[in-house]
């Protein structure tokens, strides 16, 4: 396990009066929005300016309204004669704006940060959202950026021994900074009823109906096929009581098609249903039976587990990732200690088994199980703690002078 540099002693100096930029492609939805406005609203309560360089999106008005700045800027592109443009755009920004440490969370924004620090000698920061892949020698070389701050932040373990393997000259500079989660928003005593009954309304459910939630973006690797396959397995065998919700944009038209078609191939489109973005996704978990996240791909934290859990939605997720550090499951702890399901990746007849043994819990085992998992989350994956670890980690890059 690597060390988490954050939580070493702090001889800094403090964050008042400082200016920190953060760089991401849109506010539109997802994890490194999500942090950006978090730790914006950090920032903001230490006496520090955030500005936040990026296209718009449902979030801007929320991160205003915690105390960041919004730079309107064209931080999605990735022509690689924009950004050029862009790094020297950025560069004035930072010069005019006295900028003292400026944070990039993707690809395409971090090459444009990265000459534009290196323009004016502004601290750099990256945040490893996702873990990256490369099969060829240009897309290695694109993604490496990520690993070419003055600091480099890892969102979990899972995601700081992958960039120590394919960077391992970035290893002194990493810490892990798990993300973190509003417990007061996402708490179940925080929701009134007529918040859940809207949710379902919106979703077509009857009050009868359990759900089952998949709570994502539309997109192959978030794994929505390997849902409508154990969907198929369940009703053939006689569940008619549940109905499987998509909560999420489609990346593309195509894909959801792609999806609309395979529903209906099933026999299924009255059981499986994609209404699209849900805006309370607090509420949303309380709808729930269960949450499931069926990746077929490896994720890097996987901020969907930990909402479920400290909603008190069972969770059943894939076996890959992040999974061993945010859903506690045999064989790493005993049965008694368990939080949640983790499943073999693209194995819809093993989600459909764990889903219908999330459906047939006791009342007492259900309560059991969501009172680990919320104790887990409040360990270990609060937004406090995040923002604490992140506001100490750009302290000691600024001491060292």
């Amino acid at each position: 396990m690597l060390p988490n540099f954050a939580a070493f002693p702090s001889t800094a100096r403090p964050l008042t009066g400082r200016t920190v930029l953060q760089i991401v492609p849109d506010l539109q939805s997802g994890g490194a929005e999500r942090t950006t406005i978090d730790i914006a609203e950090a920032l903001a309560g230490a006496g520090t300016r955030c500005l936040v360089a990026s296209e718009g999106g449902r979030l801007v008005s929320e991160l205003q309204a915690k105390g960041g700045v919004w730079l309107p800027f064209p931080a999605s592109t990735k022509n690689p004669l924009s950004m050029t443009f862009n790094s020297v755009r950025l560069a004035r920004i930072i010069r005019d704006e006295n900028v003292d440490i400026v944070h990039a969370r993707s690809r395409a924004c971090a090459w444009v940060a990265y000459y534009a620090a290196r323009q004016t000698g502004t601290r750099f920061v990256t945040t490893f959202h996702s873990v990256y892949g490369g099969s060829s020698a240009i897309k290695q070389r694109y993604n490496s950026i990520m690993a070419a701050g003055d600091l480099v932040i890892a969102n979990s373990q899972f995601t700081a021994q992958h960039v120590v393997e394919l960077y391992p000259h970035a290893a002194e500079r990493i810490v892990v900074i798990a993300r973190g989660l509003d417990l007061r928003a996402f708490s179940p005593t925080a929701v009134e009823p007529g918040r859940v009954e809207r949710v379902r309304a919106a979703w077509g459910v009857a009050p009868h109906e359990r759900v089952v939630l998949l709570p994502a973006r539309l997109s192959a690797r978030k794994g929505h096929l390997v849902l409508v396959e154990a969907a198929k397995h369940l009703v053939a065998e006689g569940l008619f009581d549940v109905r499987f919700v998509f909560a999420g944009d489609a990346r593309s038209d195509a894909f959801k098609e792609n999806i609309e078609a395979h529903i209906a191939r099933a026999g299924l489109a009255n059981v499986v249903r994609a209404p699209g973005f849900c805006s309370d996704m607090p509420a949303a978990y309380l709808a729930a039976a269960v949450t499931v996240a069926p990746s077929t791909a490896p994720e890097a934290f996987g901020r969907v587990a930990i909402e479920a859990q400290a909603m008190g939605a069972p969770v059943v997720v894939s076996d890959l990732g992040a999974a061993p550090e945010t859903v506690l499951a045999p064989p790493h702890v005993e049965a008694g200690e368990a939080t949640g399901w983790r499943v073999p990746p693209g194995d819809a007849l093993a989600f459909a088994r764990a889903i219908e043994q999330a459906l047939d819990l006791r009342p007492s085992a259900r309560d059991g199980l969501t009172a680990r998992a919320r104790q887990h989350v409040q360990r270990n994956f609060s937004v406090e703690q995040m923002c604490r670890a992140t506001l100490e980690a750009y302290e000691n890059l600024l001491a060292r002078g």
